[in-house]
């Protein structure tokens, strides 16, 4: 792993995304190195166009000391960790996720955190100090030796479940985000029945397959599920599946008694 420490101008950036005004990420790059990763297009604007997703971490060691709390609006909605995972392994020592959050308890914004990580249990006792706070965990596939191979140095999908749990305990908001969505393969009927008397909303993606990721995605199809290889293939061409997909979820999600939200319509890149 190639560490860099680096320096930024601002760590609070405009969101491009359509649910929130701000972004921060702490990290550029991550330890994870999810095979589907959709942020390793960052890759090409950070200096490390040749390298693989997952062997650097550049550090914004100043990234707390960038934050003016005072003009940060309250009605703000900030989404820590659109391209980064802000609890990943680095941050134990960092803790870069945990001092800029320290530093907007005094403007109150509004906070979504998103993460794979079990390290944010670290910091429940700061996360309720925010009055509109909400946490993300992100799960596509429960099955762990599929996990293992596509999400190689991420926390078990159950370790996650778990850490929903905790949180939801801890009386802070929660959501589950099952995604990416791999076709005939997420167990998603399984996922929403294990969480959802931990959650007050489940989000839903579909598998983004870009350029950056198609080869992967299918290297990994082939060694697992050979048969599906049309089909995945097929998901670059039209939205059929993911049409169908949704309308069989929202009636799952009402059965179940559990609001959700749907993010299957991605910009082709």
């Amino acid at each position: 792993m190639k560490i860099r420490e680096i320096k930024t101008k601002s760590i609070i950036t405009k969101s491009n995304l359509p649910d929130a005004d701000l972004v921060i990420n702490p990290y550029i790059g991550c330890e994870y190195a999810c095979k589907y990763c959709y942020a390793d297009f960052m890759r090409r604007f950070s200096g490390h166009g040749s390298e693989d997703w997952g062997s650097f971490i550049d550090v914004k060691i100043n990234a707390p000391d960038t934050i003016n709390p005072k003009k940060i609006k309250k009605d703000s909605l900030i989404l820590v960790g659109s391209v980064t995972d802000p609890y990943q392994p680095l941050e134990k020592k960092y803790q870069l996720t945990k001092r800029c959050l320290e530093i907007l308890l005094e403007s109150q914004p509004r906070i979504e955190i998103l993460t794979k990580s079990a390290l944010i249990l670290r910091d429940i006792s700061l996360l309720q100090r925010f009055k509109n706070l909400r946490v993300g965990i992100s799960i596509g596939i429960l099955d762990e030796r599929l996990s293992k191979q596509l999400e190689p140095r991420a926390a078990l999908p159950r370790k996650r479940l778990n850490v929903l749990k905790k949180l939801h305990d801890s009386g802070i908001s929660t959501y589950l985000f099952i995604s990416p969505i791999f076709p005939e393969i997420s167990d998603i009927k399984n996922l929403i029945k294990l969480s959802k008397e931990y959650v007050e909303e489940i989000y839903f993606e579909n598998l983004n397959i870009r350029q950056n990721n198609k080869e992967r995605i299918l290297e990994f199809i082939d060694s697992n599920r050979p048969e599906l290889r049309n089909l995945y293939e097929s998901l670059l061409k039209n939205n059929f599946y993911w049409n169908r997909l949704e309308i069989d979820l929202k009636q799952q999600c009402k059965q179940e008694g559990i609001k959700c939200k749907f993010y299957f319509h991605h910009s082709k890149k």
